[in-house]
């Protein structure tokens, strides 16, 4: 009787473990959780090329200071000679999309009937 008690109990208990792992599994492959898993990935992904990113950055400053070294251009300018200029190529407005012509522009021989 103890027998088959035991492996009645073993068999529900197989049972109940398969059932749950199935259903485990079978949640993994829903598409709302492989979204999740593209999504994450996604993110891990980008985190991986900011840090490669900024690593290229940090060699390439200090490889940019090697060569600037090397090359005498961090030395001091000699005060004879005249200072760089610098020009801008558009000049600085405080609000960018502001208008570059006026915005009264009545003209009393416009000859367009449409004004």
């Amino acid at each position: 009787m103890f027998r088959r008690t035991f492996w009645f109990t073993a068999g529900a208990a197989a049972g109940v473990w398969a059932t749950t792992k199935v259903n485990r599994k079978l949640r993994q492959l829903t598409p709302e959780s492989l979204a999740a898993q593209a999504a994450n990935k996604a993110i891990d992904a980008g985190h991986k090329l900011k840090d490669f990113a900024l690593d290229v950055r940090t060699g390439m400053v200090r490889r940019e200071a090697e060569l600037g070294e090397a090359l005498g251009l961090e030395a001091p300018s000699d005060p004879a000679l005249p200072a760089p200029r610098r020009v801008t190529a558009i000049e600085y407005t405080d609000n960018p999309r502001a208008p570059r012509t006026p915005t009264n522009t009545y003209n009393p021989h416009n000859r367009n009937e449409d004004h």
